[in-house]
C-alpha cells in the first residue's frame, strides 16, 4: 500500500471522526450536565451525580406543557402541510403550466430573509384577524417553515416515477386513481417519508415565529429554551436540551436510509 493511498485514508478518517465529533459533540457534552451535581473547572468528572434536574423538569408545570404543546403542534403543523403541499407538489412534478418555475422558486422566498421581519408583518395581519396567542396562529406560523420541505421533496419524488409503469397499469384497466394509489404514490413514498421527517422537525424547532405569536399562552420547547439561559439551573437546561434533540435524533435516524440513498439532494435538484 503506497504512502499516498494510506495519507488518503487517515486523512478521510480523521474529517469522518471530526465530523462525527461536531454532530454528536453537544449531545455528549449535555448527556453528563443533565446528571451532574456538581461540575467545577478543572475537574475532568463530575463531584457527584443526581437526578434532580431531571425532577426539576417533571415537576415544574410550565417546562411540562412546554413539552405537552411541542408534541401537539408538530404533528398537527406536518399534516396540514401535507394536505396543502402534496397536490401542490404532484402538480409540480406532472404538470407545465405558467408561472411554473416562478412558482418554484418562490416557494424559497420564505427562507431567504431574515424570518423575524416576516413574522413582525404577519403579526400585524394577525391582530386583525384575532389570531394572536391562538392555536390555530402558532400552526399557520410553524406551517410556513416546512412548505419548502413538503413540496420540493415530494415533487422529485413524483417525477422520478417512470411514466411508462403508470402507463402500463392504465394499458391493463387501471383507473386515474388506482394508478396514483397503487403505483405512483409506492415508489414515491421514501421521498414523501423525508419531506414528512424534515417537516415535522422544522415545525419542532420553530421558536422565533411561536414566541412572538404564541406566547405567553402556548410555549414549545424551543421558546422556552429563551428562558433557560438567565431562570433555571444549568443542568434544567441540560436536561430540556436532551428532551429537545433526542427526538430529531431519532427521527434523522430512522430515515437515514432514505437520505443517504439520494433523496434528500433529489429534492433540491427539481427542475
Amino acid at each position: 500500500m503506497s504512502v499516498v493511498t494510506v495519507a488518503r485514508r487517515a486523512g478521510g478518517a480523521a474529517l469522518a471522526a471530526l465530523l462525527a465529533l461536531f454532530i454528536l459533540g453537544p449531545l455528549l457534552w449535555l448527556l453528563p450536565h443533565a446528571f451532574a451535581d456538581t461540575w467545577r473547572y478543572p475537574d475532568l468528572l463530575p463531584q457527584g451525580w443526581t437526578l434532580r434536574w431531571w425532577t426539576t423538569v417533571a415537576d415544574n408545570p410550565d417546562l411540562v406543557a412546554a413539552v405537552r404543546w411541542s408534541f401537539v403542534f408538530a404533528p398537527v403543523v406536518t399534516l396540514l402541510s401535507a394536505v396543502i403541499c402534496l397536490p401542490a407538489a404532484y402538480a409540480f412534478a406532472r404538470r407545465d403550466f405558467p408561472g411554473r418555475r416562478f412558482f418554484l422558486v418562490a416557494l424559497f422566498s420564505v427562507n431567504a430573509f431574515p424570518k423575524i421581519g416576516l413574522y413582525a408583518a404577519m403579526a400585524s395581519l394577525f391582530y386583525t384577524l384575532n389570531l394572536m396567542t391562538t392555536f390555530w396562529g402558532v400552526v399557520v406560523v410553524q406551517l410556513l417553515g416546512t412548505v419548502v420541505f413538503m413540496t420540493w421533496l415530494p415533487a422529485a419524488a413524483f417525477a422520478a416515477v417512470p411514466r411508462s409503469l403508470e402507463e402500463a397499469a392504465r394499458d391493463a384497466g387501471a383507473g386515474p386513481l388506482t394508478v396514483f394509489w397503487r403505483v405512483t404514490l409506492p415508489l414515491a413514498r421514501p421521498g414523501i417519508l423525508v419531506a414528512l421527517i424534515m417537516s415535522f422537525l422544522a415545525a419542532f424547532d420553530e421558536a422565533q415565529g411561536t414566541l412572538l405569536v404564541g406566547a405567553p399562552t402556548y410555549t414549545t420547547m424551543p421558546t422556552a429554551m429563551y428562558s433557560m439561559v438567565t431562570n433555571y439551573p444549568e443542568g434544567v437546561a441540560a436536561v430540556f436540551s436532551l428532551l429537545l434533540s433526542v427526538p430529531s435524533v431519532l427521527l434523522m435516524l430512522g430515515v437515514r436510509r432514505h437520505i443517504m440513498g439520494g433523496h434528500l439532494a433529489e429534492g433540491f435538484q427539481l427542475r
